[in-house]
């Protein structure tokens, strides 16, 4: 895909803990993040992996009253970056950027969209081992996740 994706922690995390953060590269034209979103990752990040610093840090500055420095920095730089999806999972944080105009997606979207696009065979199995794996999702979504791709 030609899309360019500015990502928060929680999805690079959720994918690193699988061994699946690949599926980002094969998704998508570039993957951004933050120097905040590097800290907070904590691992060796793949060289495929863009960090920018955020311009306008006033506006950082704004979004980190409400959201931890990750959150804020990601909402920041997709909001500079033209076009640009944002991978956010928390719900707070992602009413801020639907409030901003910043189109949005979260770890499951990405897995779903894995799976239509090939990536991976089986979405079920991917989303039972984040969840396996720490990652929050409730039962009813999961329960969804299964009713649509169980078939």
């Amino acid at each position: 895909m030609d899309k360019i994706i500015v990502s928060d922690t929680s999805c690079l995390i959720a994918l690193d803990n699988i061994g699946m953060l690949y599926i980002l590269k094969n998704l998508f034209k570039e993957v951004l993040i933050t120097p905040e979103v590097k800290e907070e990752f904590g691992n060796q990040l793949p060289n495929w992996i863009i960090v920018l610093q955020v311009q306008n840090k006033s506006k950082q500055t704004e979004i980190e009253s409400k959201l931890d420095k990750g959150e804020a920095s990601s909402i920041a730089l997709a909001l500079e970056i033209p076009n640009s999806t944002l991978i956010i999972d928390e719900v707070k944080g992602r009413n801020i950027a639907k409030n901003l105009n910043i189109e949005i997606i979260g770890t499951v979207g990405i897995i779903i969209l894995a799976g239509k696009k090939g990536v991976v065979n089986d979405v079920i199995s991917v989303i039972l081992k984040l969840v396996n794996n720490g990652f929050r999702l409730s039962n009813k979504i999961v329960d969804r996740i299964i009713e649509i791709y169980g078939k």
